[in-house]
């Protein structure tokens, strides 16, 4: 009877079925302070500082704060640029 329930179902008699695996990783939106000062290379205190002055954007939410990573980006940009 296994025999023709594997032959109704498309695989061979005595084979198994199998399935692969996908990982998705997720990514945090958004990014920590210290998150954002381990990409940059820079100390947390350096980071704190660039948002003191507004030099990288961050917005509050409750009471932590968070970066978008493309905020990261156009800091970093503009130092380049800055640079140049």
């Amino acid at each position: 009877m296994n025999d023709k329930l594997a032959l109704v179902s498309g695989q061979p008699p005595g084979s198994r079925k199998t399935e692969a695996t996908v990982t998705t990783v997720i990514q945090p939106r958004w990014l920590t302070v210290k998150q954002a000062a381990q990409h940059l290379g820079y100390s947390l205190s350096k980071t704190k500082m660039l948002i003191a002055t507004r030099q990288l954007r961050s917005l509050k939410d409750g009471g932590s704060r968070r970066i978008l990573p493309e905020w990261v980006e156009e800091y970093v940009q503009r130092r380049v640029q800055e640079a140049a």
